[in-house]
């Protein structure tokens, strides 16, 4: 691949799945049919045993990208030392291609939800989220690339949009932007904006990634569930993202009900047909619940910060 991302001169890995424990056995015995993979960072940090020699293997015939959860880049609390030195443990020892997280904060008082909770969209937060993003970059020494959440509330106080606060983030901080457009769909159908919008306005420059992904609707709400396949919604966003950007790596989440990975291959090699112009017509899958009648004009109440 030769596209690059502009500021940070990342490479387009081209197509890539997440490396889970339940296809270790056939990774290790079969051509991967995938250009790259990525690793949820946390199941291999401080992890010395049959998980970490899997992930060797792999890594000395794919690229690598680590992705975490749990760096809460928005908390008030002070960055946890302990896990960025694991994290840089484990960069270190693999050398990704580049290393991602969230746009969120996931507990405070040192104690982890394990969600990935919602930030106030203000001035105050971005110059916050600055700091640290540099600070973390100073530490590991490599790019950082932050990818936007799903959202299921929003605060009142918040005065800046999202594609706006990850933009200036990016431009402020030198970091890399990884756009799930799974999420942008999730949220904006949450919080009654365009999606499209969202996907034009953000700087293309600076994203390195997409993600895809499929939701579920819960009635009231749609959900992140990562366990469903990319809906046709999805998709077109995916193609119009990847034409603003000029084409960048694409990652397939898929993080429950995980099919057999000569399934998942073939979900994610719809994006050949994707960027022909060839979208494919599946349904967004319901819970069961009653199904929001009419997404766009559904807004959730927001909360006070």
């Amino acid at each position: 691949m030769t596209n690059t991302s502009a500021r940070l001169g990342l490479p387009n890995l081209g197509l890539g799945l997440g490396l889970r424990s339940q296809h270790f056995p056939y990774l290790l015995q079969n051509d991967p049919m995938v250009d790259w993979f990525e690793i949820i960072s946390e199941n291999f940090m401080d992890n010395f045993g049959y998980a970490r020699d899997v992930l060797e293997r792999i890594a000395s015939r794919s690229p690598i990208v680590m992705h975490g959860v749990s760096l809460s880049i928005g908390s008030s609390d002070p960055l946890n030392q302990h896990y960025l030195n694991s994290l840089k443990e484990l960069a270190d020892f693999i050398n990704p291609v580049w290393i991602s997280d969230h746009l969120c904060w996931t507990g405070i008082n040192h104690t982890n939800t394990h969600d990935l909770l919602p930030m106030p969209l203000t001035q105050a937060s971005l110059e916050h989220a600055i700091g640290r993003v540099q600070q973390v970059q100073d530490f590991l020494q490599r790019p950082l690339v932050l990818e936007n959440p799903s959202t299921y509330l929003e605060f009142e106080s918040s005065t800046i949009t999202e594609w706006d606060f990850l933009s200036t983030l990016a431009d402020r901080s030198g970091c890399g932007l990884l756009l799930d457009v799974n999420n942008v769909y999730v949220s904006a159908t949450n919080h009654g904006y365009d999606p499209q919008q969202y996907i034009r306005e953000l700087a293309h420059h600076h994203v390195v990634q997409i993600h895809l992904a499929g939701p579920t609707d819960c009635g009231h709400m749609l959900i992140d569930t990562h366990d469903q396949p990319v809906p046709t919604p999805v998709w077109q966003l995916y193609k119009l993202a990847q034409e603003l950007t000029g084409g960048v790596s694409t990652l397939l989440e898929w993080d429950a009900n995980i099919p057999d990975f000569p399934d998942l291959v073939a979900e994610l090699h719809k994006a050949k047909a994707v960027l022909k112009g060839e979208l494919p017509q599946v349904a967004i899958t319901s819970s069961g619940e009653e199904a929001i009648s009419n997404p766009v004009d559904f807004h959730l109440a927001a909360i006070h910060d």
